[in-house]
């Protein structure tokens, strides 16, 4: 078993059992650790504490960020404004493709893609002349499947592999100072105009809060479609960068994820570390 596998069992183990607020000796040994190496390896890889993320992962914690959210989402003109350290939609740019775009399906468009190692595992990471394609977590899929399915999508344009051409796209979000140092991040991406709607609303919620499918459906001025809101949001074509993992249902629970509740904890749990750094 490799250090992700266990690390994302373990974050499976504090899921399922949250609520009996496990201690560091039984985490630790469902994944055949000594409590010292397992809490090393889990900070090295989730960016926190075992302790701190089982704390987060509570019914109550994700309410209480749900509703310093509120605001956010309910009154449009606010939308993305807060006191966190950068504006998600100003570090990210979206560009949808035109209709016209859309009928070529690709032609004369050079797609470079590759494979990084990321914190919560390898990533696959496409990229055109425009701006980002694809970003996928590779927990479900092959490289050959993630291609076919870019291919199908774009079935007049030319691949190449290119670590270097898509390392800046990792290198953008999981470094420090991102907009100063790589200016913000362009997305270049197919989608209906209800989608596209739904994905620049996901860019105005800041990293480590969160908003419900309800909120997000408001705040587009469609408060029936919560419904619609998470079909688009399941088709989000680019992980992270567009940030789906932020969206939660009312109750506090998670609600889905492409890549499943863990993945998504622990995307949340990393987020919400680094906005409100622990002291030690």
């Amino acid at each position: 078993m490799s250090d992700y596998d266990r690390i994302a069992s373990a974050m499976a183990y504090l899921v399922d059992r949250a609520t009996a607020q496990p201690s560091l000796e039984e985490i630790a040994a469902h994944v055949h650790l000594s409590p010292y190496h397992f809490q090393r390896m889990f900070c090295r890889w989730a960016g926190t504490t075992p302790k701190r993320f089982l704390q987060v992962l509570t019914l109550e914690r994700s309410k209480e960020l749900l509703d310093s959210s509120r605001s956010l989402l309910e009154v449009s003109h606010e939308l993305g404004l807060s006191g966190s350290s950068r504006l998600y939609d100003h570090f990210v740019q979206l560009e949808a493709m035109t209709p016209g775009e859309y009928k070529n399906r690709g032609k004369q468009v050079h797609i470079e893609y590759g494979v990084h190692p990321t914190p919560f595992g390898p990533m696959f990471v496409a990229v055109t002349q425009r701006g980002v394609c694809r970003v996928e977590f590779m927990d479900f899929y092959s490289v050959e499947e993630l291609l076919n399915d870019l291919q199908n999508a774009w079935p007049f344009s030319s691949l190449r592999e290119s670590q270097a051409s898509t390392r800046y796209v990792m290198d953008a979000f999981f470094g420090s100072d991102i907009a100063s140092k790589h200016g913000p991040l362009s997305l270049y991406v197919a989608g209906t105009n209800f989608q596209v709607a739904v994905w620049r609303a996901l860019l105005k919620i800041p990293p480590g809060a969160v908003a419900s499918y309800a909120q997000v459906a408001k705040a587009l001025g469609a408060p029936k479609s919560a419904r619609a809101v998470g079909n688009a949001i399941g088709a989000n074509p680019v992980a992270l960068l567009i940030p789906c993992h932020r969206v939660i249902q009312q109750s506090g629970a998670l609600g889905g994820y492409r890549w499943g509740p863990t993945k998504k904890l622990m995307v949340q749990t990393w987020e919400r570390m680094r906005e409100e750094p622990v002291a030690s």
